[in-house]
């Protein structure tokens, strides 16, 4: 018989992300998500939970150089990248390298 927990003491499940840049595997609270829907076009999404189709950035900013400067980002939300979508992109990256 196999042994259970006690009550209470089950670890919480934590759901993972992938960069889609550097396909690191990290909490979905450390990845940025980046959503696209069909009014707005492709933009940040800070609480993880708007409508559409969302990929996620870690926080190098190496990553989000090579999303903005390949088309890795495009092919992941199945869209073609604006110019105005480059620049909301842009606007939100990180400021220093913290990975």
């Amino acid at each position: 018989m196999a042994k259970t927990a006690p009550k209470g003491s089950r670890k919480r499940h934590v759901p993972q992300r992938t960069c889609v840049v550097c396909r690191s595997t990290a909490d979905k609270r450390t990845l940025m998500r980046l959503v696209r829907t069909p009014d707005d076009g492709v933009h940040v999404d800070p609480t993880g939970k708007q409508n559409g189709r969302g990929a996620y950035l870690c926080d190098q900013r190496a990553c989000w150089e090579r999303a903005l400067e390949t088309d890795v980002l495009a092919k992941a939300l199945r869209t073609t990248l604006t110019e105005a979508d480059r620049e909301r992109i842009r606007a939100a990256q990180p400021r220093s390298d913290l990975g």
